[in-house]
């Protein structure tokens, strides 16, 4: 099984599930490098100031959020960090719908949901087989990388999927 890229608990009403978040996709396209053809050295990416010109090492970058065209705040990491996610180690599930009322083109990445810990079977069985019997989904909330992001729980043959789901402006 591949590394856990996340870990927390889904939790709906006072029910708490800990659970361990993997990939449930593989990437197999073919990555090119940019070269020279000349001598066939790698061209790489550089990192310029846009008003003096200059090549920034990494250790000088941060981020900057735009209030206006003219006017940045800058934003830490320890900032980000501090900010309140109710959702920062929970899927929390926000309601139970029928599978056919997802719009498709707002599902996104794919994730199995792995039981952490024997205690957690039972309810994550139960779980399951109540999505699988009534034909539904449960459409719920988590963070990731900083950031509240809307998801959907559908079961997959004997395991729970996280479908990474697109906010509703971000459609097109």
């Amino acid at each position: 099984m591949p590394r856990p890229l996340w870990t927390g608990a889904i939790s709906f009403g006072l029910v708490s599930i800990p659970i361990k978040v993997v990939s449930a996709t593989e990437d197999h396209a073919i990555r090119f490098h940019q070269v020279h053809l000349e001598d066939m050295g790698r061209v790489r990416t550089r990192k310029i100031c846009a008003i003096d010109d200059e090549v920034v090492p990494q250790e000088e970058i941060g981020k900057g959020y735009e209030l206006t065209k003219d006017e940045l705040v800058t934003v830490t990491d320890e900032e980000l960090d501090e900010m309140p996610l109710p959702t920062a180690k929970a899927i929390e599930i926000v309601a139970f719908v029928d599978a056919d009322s997802i719009d498709p083109i707002r599902i996104s990445d794919s994730y199995y949901l792995a039981i952490d810990g024997q205690v957690a079977a039972k309810p994550y069985t139960l779980l399951r087989k109540a999505l699988e019997r009534s034909d539904k989904v449960a459409v719920a909330k988590f963070a990731w990388h900083n950031r509240e992001r809307l998801g959907l729980l559908r079961v997959r043959d004997d395991a729970i999927v996280l479908h990474a789901m697109r906010w509703p402006d971000e459609i097109r």
